[in-house]
């Protein structure tokens, strides 16, 4: 039998990102796209910023689900670059919601907010990277989310 999931603190990532652009319904939901305009990731092995450009096309699924696709760069503090993409969901009850939609703080143990995060580098300085499985837990912030990441061991 397989030993239970063990993980350690990855990085605590602060994402910056511009209003929704909404591209309407499609046949599973409404479909919109957020820009990233930066932000700060930082951890025990690594530490940087998020470059501007990045961005997440989101889908609100008709169960009433939010469908994260996300892709960004982030470059640590000595240069290096790292591309970062992270499927997620967040969902809970309606209030809670429509509170996170207005940019009121939510405490994030009121509602379900997770990503898997992979990593590509051509670094030999972190390519350890490469060879991680990560999970997050979110926090959505008026200006964008906040995920405190771990890597599986």
């Amino acid at each position: 039998m397989p030993e239970a999931l063990k993980s350690q603190h990855l990085f605590t990532i602060s994402i910056k990102v511009d209003p929704p652009v909404m591209l309407g319904a499609t046949p599973f939901g409404d479909r919109r796209i957020v820009r990233v305009r930066g932000g700060t990731f930082e951890g025990p092995r690594i530490k940087g910023t998020v470059q501007e450009g990045g961005g997440d096309w989101i889908l609100g699924r008709n169960d009433g689900i939010l469908q994260l696709d996300v892709r960004l760069n982030l470059e640590t503090d000595d240069g290096h670059v790292i591309y970062m993409t992270y499927r997620g969901l967040r969902h809970g009850p309606k209030e809670v919601l429509e509170r996170l939609g207005r940019g009121e703080a939510v405490d994030p143990s009121e509602y379900y907010f997770r990503v898997a995060p992979f990593f590509e580098t051509g670094s030999d300085k972190y390519a350890w990277i490469n060879g991680v499985v990560a999970v997050g837990v979110g926090d959505r912030r008026a200006d964008g989310p906040v995920y405190v990441v771990h890597e599986i061991l």
